[in-house]
């Protein structure tokens, strides 16, 4: 069986990233990347039984995953946001068809996307790869696929699928549920860029 570390970006997380880690680390190791947090997230990732390596700064949430992708020394990472949305018995799920070398990258399709700009990102993704929800936080894929991704996007909505179908990789999703966390969100302005980035990799990848 291959080997799986869980990546969780974290910013800021301390009163919801305990709960979080405890559940993952009874199945897999967990590597909690902190990203420059002004809280108690990496010391409370740390207690609930996580390895924690620091951003020296706040550097946004693809840095965060890159940091974690080099970091992880397993055949398999799986991506996992530190706000407890995901459920952690989805990860096995996510996980199988890259052990049976079916996929090389799965992602978890939640039932609701929220925002309508995270819709259209992600209707144009599909006119290129067969997903629904191509900006989910949880996600599985070869840490040899992860490390030659270059992630030079405004957010991972749609081109994270592109690029890694741009160099060939095997892609499909699976259903998974999410829970309904009390947090606030913001207008995601970085999709407007984000538009621009996935028409480029539509048009030229």
């Amino acid at each position: 069986m291959t080997e799986v570390t869980v990546v969780v970006p974290a910013y800021d997380e301390a009163d919801r990233i305990g709960p979080v880690v405890r559940e993952l680390a009874r199945n897999y190791p967990v590597l909690v990347v902190d990203d420059g947090s002004t809280d108690r997230t990496a010391a409370e990732a740390r207690t609930a039984g996580a390895t924690v390596v620091r951003q020296p700064r706040n550097s946004g949430y693809i840095a965060a995953l890159k940091r974690g992708f080099r970091d992880a020394s397993s055949g398999i990472v799986v991506t996992f946001d530190a706000d407890g949305e995901h459920r952690p018995e989805d990860v096995e799920k996510l996980v199988r068809p890259i052990e049976r070398d079916r996929l090389d990258l799965v992602l978890g399709a939640r039932a609701t996307i929220p925002r309508p700009s995270e819709r259209l990102l992600d209707e144009l993704t599909r006119l290129k790869v067969d997903v629904r929800d191509s900006g989910t936080g949880l996600r599985a894929l070869r840490r040899s696929l992860a490390l030659d991704l270059e992630l030079d996007t405004a957010c991972t909505c749609g081109t994270f699928v592109l690029e890694a179908a741009a160099k060939g990789a095997r892609i499909g999703e699976v259903p998974v549920e999410t829970r309904a966390v009390r947090k606030p969100r913001g207008i995601a302005w970085q999709h407007g860029e984000q538009l621009f980035h996935v028409l480029r990799y539509l048009l030229f990848a």
